[in-house]
């Protein structure tokens, strides 16, 4: 069927809209609460046939969180609740944290008026989130184990005229060209962050310094706030040693950081990042912890003049907050940020400090991050033994 000849179709939208089933007409699909997932395609859109469902980690963790009983994931229960979310909503997007991941599959048919420059044919990951992607599985996620959130799968998947994709690159294997470009965002903007400030920038974005308040002068003015130092900005990466943490601590030694903090929650993780040159100073600390992160990114040579955030647990709004020097900046790239405790939290302690959020694009993101992995043999290791695993 053709749904342009569909009585009840509605002209195409570039972001979608004519996808939107519920509510009809008055949400993007990110925010809809179900959408129109049949095969046939508007004259702009593409549809992908799914190999592999990549859920991002934040969603994962609270889906296997909600089918763990007594220690023991219930890995049935955990399949089940996954279809039921795609079956119900014509997209993979969790009702808790709102989010969704992203897909690999291969392109089955494009439309007339497609300007994603994709071919039939053509191996792609999908670089939008999977929360606002129409998705059918048609195998029942049966070759899944529900142990990782890499997710074999069988399906179709629709990309609209704005969506993003990328082919995959033919010098790496697909599930690993996967895990970067599903947090490729992240090394873009903290290169774009850290080179600004790098460069002498006041900021991320060049902004003029505030007027001293009376505490200030009474201390030395603006000198209290953060200053990057010759050598470049200090930065402080939470969750160091996972995908986009990895990726974000290469970004900004590429760009001038002057010294580099890791933040990992457990041993292991600091062992594995003490093999690498990634990091000047590795912290195990609890990155929900405020006073706790706090003295312990101090005596590692903080506060920071930007924090970024990788780490996929709630909670670590205030301790990032604390950790970052007046002036300062705050890069979220963890889905499970609560933004409201984060601006809230930020007035609360008096800090002057700009949040910025990572909504995962930049223009040459994937290119990056995956020239990043090809040049950069620390990062790459990380990501291979991660694969492994």
């Amino acid at each position: 069927m053709n749904p342009q000849a569909d009585a009840t179709a509605t002209e195409s939208s570039p972001v979608g809209l004519h996808r939107v089933l519920e509510p009809a007409g008055s949400a993007l699909p990110q925010a809809a609460r179900r959408l129109d997932a049949r095969p046939e395609l508007w004259a702009d859109e593409v549809r992908i046939d799914v190999e592999t469902l990549n859920l991002d980690a934040a969603s994962y963790r609270q889906l296997a969180e909600a089918n763990t009983v007594n220690g023991v994931l219930d890995t049935d229960a955990l399949r089940d609740q996954v279809l039921d979310i795609i079956a119900t909503r014509g997209k993979m997007q969790n009702p808790v944290t709102g989010s969704g991941g992203m897909l690999i599959g291969t392109v089955a048919e494009v439309g007339p008026q497609s300007t994603l420059g994709l071919s039939v044919g053509d191996r792609v990951a999908t670089l939008v989130s999977l929360s606002l992607t129409p998705l059918v599985i048609t195998d029942a996620l049966a070759r899944w184990d529900g142990r990782e959130e890499r997710v074999p799968a069988d399906g179709h998947a629709i990309l609209f005229g704005r969506s993003i994709a990328a082919v995959l690159p033919g010098d790496l294997a697909p599930e690993f060209a996967l895990m970067v470009m599903d947090v490729c965002g992240a090394p873009a903007l903290v290169r774009r962050v850290v080179g600004t400030y790098a460069g002498g920038g006041a900021g991320p974005f060049g902004r003029p310094e505030p007027i001293d308040s009376p505490d200030e002068l009474a201390h030395g003015g603006a000198s209290m706030r953060a200053q990057a130092p010759p050598a470049g900005p200090t930065v402080l990466v939470l969750g160091g040693a996972g995908k986009s943490g990895s990726l974000a601590l290469a970004a900004a030694a590429d760009a001038g950081a002057g010294r580099r903090i890791a933040v990992v929650p457990n041993q292991l993780e600091a062992d594995r990042l003490r093999a690498t040159d990634l990091a000047d100073e590795i912290v195990i600390a609890d990155a929900r912890s405020p006073l706790g992160l706090a003295t312990a990114v101090e005596a590692a040579g903080g506060p920071a003049d930007i924090t970024v955030v990788c780490v996929d647990v709630p909670g670590c709004e205030q301790p990032a907050l604390l950790s970052t020097a007046q002036g300062g900046t705050v890069i979220f790239f963890s889905m499970a940020t609560n933004f409201a405790a984060a601006a809230l939290g930020a007035e609360g302690l008096a800090a002057d400090v700009t949040m910025l959020v990572g909504n995962g694009y930049v223009p040459g993101h994937a290119a990056y991050a995956l020239d990043l992995v090809r040049r950069n043999a620390d990062v790459r290791a990380l990501f291979e033994a991660r694969l492994t695993l």
